[in-house]
């Protein structure tokens, strides 16, 4: 037995040693070992790979965005907020609320979401943990896109870090992230993930549908409102704005962001301190897919079933009409079946919502629809979208959906 069990610790030994000097034999050759023959080269591998948004490049690690870019994420302190209706985050905004922000340039300017400073008589902005809160003024808010400009006086800050915007239209689903904020007060957190959706839709803080949003598994939490969300680069590519929790307070691993191409459209008028006035149509709608088209015999096998007209909208002066018949799966059947706008093709309710983001209050438009399997054409003048959902319609009648 004691033989036995000796050849079995030498076989054991001899393999053993071999597996060493294989392995050995690969790392010196791909100069992970040193053999002293040559000067050594220490390098720190990316933990992060190239988002869409890459331009060939290896990407960063997220030690080195966190040292650089995160120097130009700011800890909001907003006091005064009085609003009863629970926050983006599941949670009451009463008395003093946190968040985050992003320097967007070396003039002090600062974006951050509304829902964080909106209804506040005094906000602050802090860079470090230990570092003075300066006073921030609101220069602009638009709710309807949950997004706010703040500025401070860059003489009273050392190292202003502007964070560098990025293109969230080149993001592709799997994409690394990075979420830097200050979640349950925790300044200067970092989390990362991936970019899990595209093209999704969240609720703004007046009620009205925000689209083109951007979902990730990256941990954010209360507080990470208005933080930036990055590609591998440590450029932005959102502004982290709500999860989803479950039922609880925390994060589930669903969290969504506002586009920062979204934001960079708003930016001039924000920092002017101009309200942004949308165009409305005054209509509820979803998608259609080839199988729902099949079952309710729609016109198309796509296009944004309206399932809701708001009383005295462009589209309820125009003659749209929405559905009456709530079917099992809950679907408002009988509707017109919008097809395209101004000629152009609309595939679903997100290029309908876009068509009339394009446009301005007064303009008109020409809608086409199929009201059974009749094609039609409606000429509509759209008008000042009202401050809030919940002015613009009751949404009695379901279907959920996205409101233009």
């Amino acid at each position: 037995m004691t033989t036995k069990r000796s050849l079995s610790h030498i076989v054991s030994g001899v393999v053993g040693g071999l597996i060493v000097l294989v392995v050995g034999a690969v790392l010196i050759s791909t100069d992970v070992i040193d053999t002293g023959d040559s000067r050594t080269v220490v390098r720190q591998a990316p933990a992060t790979q190239p988002t869409g948004s890459s331009t060939g490049s290896e990407g960063r690690s997220v030690s080195d965005i966190y040292k650089q870019e995160g120097r130009g994420v700011a800890f909001i302190e907003a006091s005064g907020v009085t609003t009863d209706e629970p926050s983006p985050f599941g949670l009451p905004q009463q008395g003093t609320a946190t968040g985050s922000g992003l320097v967007v340039d070396k003039d002090g300017y600062i974006l951050t979401n509304a829902h964080v400073v909106q209804g506040a008589d005094h906000v602050t902005a802090s860079f470090s943990e230990n570092g003075d809160a300066v006073d921030a003024e609101v220069k602009g808010v638009d709710t309807s896109a949950d997004l706010a400009v703040l500025k401070v006086d860059p003489s009273e800050l050392k190292g202003l870090t502007p964070v560098p915007l990025g293109d969230s239209s080149k993001v592709a689903v799997g994409d690394p992230v990075i979420a830097v904020g200050n979640p349950f007060g925790l300044s200067r957190t970092v989390t990362t993930g991936i970019v899990s959706g595209l093209q999704r839709q969240i609720q703004a803080p007046n009620g009205f549908t925000i689209a083109h949003v951007i979902q990730t598994d990256a941990s954010i939490n209360p507080g990470n409102s208005g933080g930036p969300l990055l590609d591998s680069n440590g450029r932005v590519i959102g502004i982290n704005s709500q999860i989803a929790t479950g039922g609880g307070q925390g994060s589930v691993g669903i969290g969504f962001a506002v586009p920062i191409n979204t934001a960079k459209k708003l930016l001039p008028d924000l920092k002017a301190g101009e309200t942004i006035e949308r165009a409305y149509l005054g209509v509820r709608m979803q998608g259609v897919t080839k199988q729902l088209a099949e079952d309710l015999n729609l016109g198309s096998d796509h296009g944004a079933l309206v399932v809701e007209v708001t009383p005295n909208s462009p589209a309820d002066k125009a003659g749209l009409r929405a559905g009456r018949t709530q079917t099992a799966e809950g679907v408002v059947a009988g509707g017109d079946l919008i097809v395209a706008i101004d000629g152009k093709d609309m595939r679903n309710q997100n290029a309908v919502a876009s068509a009339v983001a394009s446009h301005r209050p007064g303009d008109k438009i020409d809608v086409e629809f199929y009201r059974g399997n009749d094609k039609k054409t409606l000429s509509v003048e759209l008008t000042k979208r009202p401050a809030s959902a919940d002015t613009a319609a009751p949404s009695d009648q379901g279907g959920g959906g996205i409101f233009p």
